[in-house]
């Protein structure tokens, strides 16, 4: 059948433009396959990155209609099917990975992707125990817990795809916090109360993640980071040595109000969180302003009244809370 391929090129700090390449393949095509044609066969000087061809080792990774994928895995039959079906000359767009500056063409700039990488210090410790009188044996149940995220072959789609990161240039992005999840799950490492301090620090690491599950919709691999990324929440929550910050406030005082009342008290919110119970004086002179314009607009809540499914909110919550605590033990 016939396709058209529209591909985003673009040299550095240059616009990009669209340029158009139709080709005759077959259904079972990669993406690849119809690249690797283009350039050897219309125009040599498409630039993009590729290795092993068989969903291994992540280089190929590119934005594919709209979505962030390895070009070595998806083929123009399911391309077609979900977005041109009825086409009379089909159409696929492939653009370069977002998050990052574009070298040329479909080649991005990884940099930040490992340095980010680099930072949560992804690498087994094990400085407490120099060298060991007999080999860090784990079980079969240990080591079940680090087979998802071993599966990460650090494509970069997640990264490409995620929100918290395209505004917030402190994020480490999913793929750093998913492979910090493996150090926090791994039964050899030493340095747990370390980590789990560093992740819990402001929006730069899980608390950053704004729950979009883009990074879990677009991973080849099915490590699903978002996932990895609320069981380094979980520990840090559960944690009795990791200093308090707002956003474990935020998440406790969330889940206590509306076990209380069965939704979330605003006037108690704002002064259990941000003025940290009155212990925050900058917190609580910052919450002034916002305070008073809901008070001249007549937003300001006096009173509080109590769902009528308190009871029933609150037996669901403390379901799964002893649920996830029967879980983890």
């Amino acid at each position: 059948m016939q396709v058209v391929f529209k591909i985003v090129r673009q040299h550095q700090n240059a616009a990009p433009r669209v340029e158009s390449y139709s080709l005759e393949v077959e259904p079972g095509n990669t993406i690849l396959d119809c690249l690797n044609r283009i350039k050897w066969e219309q125009d040599g000087t498409l630039a993009y990155r590729k290795n092993c061809r068989n969903t291994i080792c992540g280089s190929c990774s590119m934005r594919i209609n709209g979505r962030s994928a390895l070009a070595c895995k998806e083929n123009v039959g399911s391309e077609v099917a979900r977005f041109s079906p009825d086409a009379e000359v089909p159409e696929i767009t492939i653009a370069p990975m977002g998050n990052m500056p574009v070298i040329k063409d479909l080649v991005v700039d990884m940099s930040s992707f490992w340095a980010n990488l680099k930072a949560v210090d992804p690498y087994v410790s094990t400085a407490a125990r120099q060298v060991p009188e007999r080999e860090f044996l784990q079980s079969p149940e240990e080591r079940d817990k680090l087979n998802q995220t071993g599966n990460c072959i650090l494509c970069g789609a997640c990264y490409s795809e995620c929100n918290a990161r395209e505004v917030n240039p402190n994020f480490v992005g999913p793929h750093a916090l998913a492979k910090a999840y493996r150090m926090v799950a791994d039964s050899r490492d030493d340095r747990t109360v370390d980590r789990l301090e560093r992740y819990n620090e402001g929006t730069s690491g899980v608390w950053g993640c704004t729950r979009c599950y883009f990074c879990n919709a677009v991973c080849p691999m099915e490590v699903a980071p978002m996932d990895q990324i609320g069981k380094i929440k979980n520990a840090i929550l559960d944690s009795e040595t990791v200093q308090e910050s707002r956003s474990i406030r935020h998440r406790r005082t969330l889940i206590n109000l509306v076990k209380q009342g069965g939704w979330v008290d605003e006037r108690l919110f704002g002064l259990k969180v941000v003025a940290n119970n009155f212990r925050d004086l900058p917190g609580l002179l910052s919450l002034a302003p916002l305070g008073l314009r809901m008070l001249q607009r007549r937003k300001f809540p006096l009173g509080f009244e109590k769902s009528e499914g308190t009871k029933t909110i609150r037996s669901l919550i403390e379901s799964v809370q002893a649920f996830e605590a029967q879980s983890r033990s």
